[in-house]
């Protein structure tokens, strides 16, 4: 017989300890009782025996004052209230109960807030009209609360529903960010602006040669993240692809041409988007199976999903939406879809770079090279990567393909549209910051002793760049010592006391 209860008192729920005996409450409450497909949110609520109200990683415990009806509406009204609005959830249940019920909810409390919110979302994800006659009156209110989410700086009045919709998504393609308190201290700091202060008294000559510097290692780190040591032409190659990000606007045409420049070999790999299954992960050694750490999205729903993510990209762009939190929602969105064979994990840092370039976010001329601060922090990108794809595993079903590739054999289409981006954006913003405070000034400042050393060989030494460059690299090498072969072959020509100068003065500069 089915618990007729929605709050049940808990000391854990799927694995997750709370920080006190207590009730599990709002999206939570009714996941468990309709064992809703659903990922279990970041963040759970729970109702206390005591009068206080606190955050704990991964949960928000309420004083009993905060106790909803131990019903669905009085769940649901919870959620909005105190959770904010998840779409992923709102999809599955709507897809669980009768629209009927849906209705009844509704016109309980026709009028208020929190029902027409329901009302709205059911219309908005179902892309179905209930049979309740429009609103004409009452003030339009937000779907979104901007204390708990981050929302479109651009809302669309719904005159049915008197829903001002904030989403800053569409229909199919739509994830959202929860406004936490790591990202509110990154927003303050205004890291636009700081990129600005950065570079405002550096020479255009070092500037320029910079900006290539970082192109190239940007280039580099993106194939060394998938495991690939490409030739100096491919980085090359690729590098200017980055340079010219934000100079052309996001489309299917446009993310087809990036991956050809990416896959310079492509008589394996069936280039465009996939006609067949994908995944992410290992093969059995024994059997071939494959072991999946991520599954894609159905082949049959990509130009759905990609369609959708570029809509949204352009509303994102139009209505001011956060740079890094946009980077966020459409780079990470297309690397969970996963379209093509090969050269997903390269375009999704594309991306990254495309929004903040055509968000103004970067400086003109400036590329922030987000792939090595991603590779320094290669341990927590792939946490954050399974942060999503991991618990997703749970509800997609599939079987084994005869060359060993995934079938996916039910409807998923909604975990790519719908999902939490905020353990992403915190990422995204950390590695954003990282190349303000710390790859950037580097790689200035190398260049500015560079150029010092190389004034102070011509001067001494009148040697050619070509051999400077060779003798920099050395020493750099050898810890600032020229090492026994480079004295004995390529530069052979000095003495024993110039090299002792040469090694004291790079010591002294670098």
């Amino acid at each position: 017989m089915k618990n007729t209860q929605f709050s049940q008192e808990i000391l854990v729920f799927h694995g997750r300890t709370t920080p006190e005996t207590g009730f599990l409450t709002g999206y939570g409450a009714v996941i468990q009782y309709y064992k809703l497909e659903v990922p279990i949110p970041v963040t759970l609520a729970l109702i206390s025996k005591k009068n206080k109200n606190y955050n704990k990683p991964g949960w928000i415990v309420f004083g009993p004052k905060y106790q909803p009806a131990d019903t669905l509406t009085g769940h649901l009204v919870f959620a909005l209230k105190y959770e904010g609005v998840n779409l992923l959830f709102f999809k599955k249940l709507f897809e669980r109960i009768d629209q009927s019920e849906v209705v009844t909810i509704i016109m309980s409390e026709y009028s208020g807030q929190y029902m027409r919110k329901i009302w709205f979302l059911y219309e908005w994800l179902m892309q179905k009209k209930l049979p309740i006659a429009d609103l004409t009156f009452k003030n339009f209110i937000p779907l979104l609360d901007d204390k708990l989410q981050y929302t479109s700086t651009l809302s669309i009045n719904s005159s049915r529903h008197r829903i001002r919709n904030n989403l800053p998504g569409t229909v199919n393609f739509c994830p959202l960010i929860r406004r936490t308190e790591k990202l509110e201290v990154y927003i303050s700091r205004n890291l636009a602006k700081k990129t600005v202060e950065v570079i405002h008294d550096i020479h255009k000559d070092i500037l320029l040669r910079t900006s290539a510097f970082l192109l190239l290692k940007d280039s580099k780190a993106s194939f060394t993240i998938e495991g690939e040591k490409p030739t100096q032409n491919r980085a090359l190659r690729w590098g200017k692809a980055i340079g010219q990000a934000g100079s052309k606007p996001l489309s299917k045409e446009e993310l087809i041409r990036l991956q050809q420049i990416v896959i310079e070999n492509s008589r394996f790999v069936d280039m465009g988007l996939r006609k067949k299954g994908g995944f992410v992960g290992e093969h059995d050694r024994t059997t071939g199976e494959p072991i999946p750490e991520h599954i894609s999205a159905r082949w049959q729903d990509l130009n759905n999903l990609i369609d959708g993510l570029i809509e949204t990209a352009k509303l994102l762009e139009s209505n001011n939406f956060h740079p890094v939190l946009s980077a966020t929602i459409i780079a990470f969105g297309f690397v969970f879809i996963h379209p093509f064979e090969d050269g997903n994990g390269r375009i999704h840092r594309y991306l990254i770079h495309h929004l903040l370039s055509v968000m103004k976010f970067t400086p003109q001329g400036i590329i922030f090279p987000v792939s090595s601060a991603i590779l320094d922090r290669i341990d927590d990108y792939r946490k954050v990567l399974e942060t999503y794809s991991q618990p997703m595993l749970d509800f997609i079903k599939w079987k084994r393909t005869e060359d060993n590739n995934v079938e996916v054999l039910n409807e998923t289409i909604d975990y790519y549209r719908y999902f939490d981006a905020t353990v992403q954006s915190e990422f995204l913003f950390e590695c954003v910051e990282s190349t303000i405070d710390s790859i950037i000034p580097q790689e200035v400042a190398y260049l500015q002793k560079y150029d010092a050393m190389k004034t102070w060989l011509d001067d001494n030494f009148e040697m050619p760049d070509r051999m400077v460059a060779l003798l920099i690299r050395f020493l750099e090498q050898n810890k600032g010592l020229l090492s026994k072969r480079a004295t004995e072959k390529e530069f052979v020509a000095l003495s024993a006391s110039e090299i002792k100068r040469i090694e004291s003065k790079y010591q002294s500069i670098f």
